[in-house]
């Protein structure tokens, strides 16, 4: 069997010394909040409103993730297109996710988790979306 990509669900678990469904009920964008915590030990708190920003959420390695404008990112989940920082705390920004999430995590089953990359073909920092507007070969280069 192959080696699902990693969402918010199955990455931020509760600590061996709780239940291992003691978050059930938490949405999945919030468990990087609650797993931070627990890994913290003291308390943080989520941000409560919700901001402008829209974020485009990639496969890194396997793993669904959200990368922060101040450099920081976080596994998230296409089941809650979400996200809020647990490092600068930036309040909850939307996620683009592709329309069939699932289609694009079985594009890449075939490949080593390592190699496993996508981004969205929109996401202005995708490094292979094309450059509009840029120049042809010269006329006079021949293939």
């Amino acid at each position: 069997m192959p080696i699902a990509v990693v969402r918010a669900e199955t990455f931020y678990t509760p600590p061996p010394s709780l239940p291992a469904d003691a978050w059930a009920d938490v949405p999945a964008a919030e468990l990087v909040w609650r797993w931070y915590e627990t890994r913290m030990g003291r308390r943080v708190t989520p941000p409560a409103e919700t901001v402008d920003d829209t974020y485009f959420a990639r496969i890194n390695q396997n793993r669904w993730i959200a990368d922060c404008s101040c450099g920081s990112a976080a596994v998230v989940s296409p089941t809650d297109p979400r996200y809020a920082c647990t490092e600068c705390g930036w309040g909850w920004c939307a996620l683009v996710f592709p329309a069939d999430a699932a289609s694009v995590e079985a594009s890449l089953l075939a490949l080593k988790p390592s190699l496993r990359n996508w981004w969205n073909p929109d996401d202005p920092n995708n490094p292979d979306r094309p450059i509009v507007g840029a120049p042809g070969p010269a006329p006079w280069v021949t293939s």
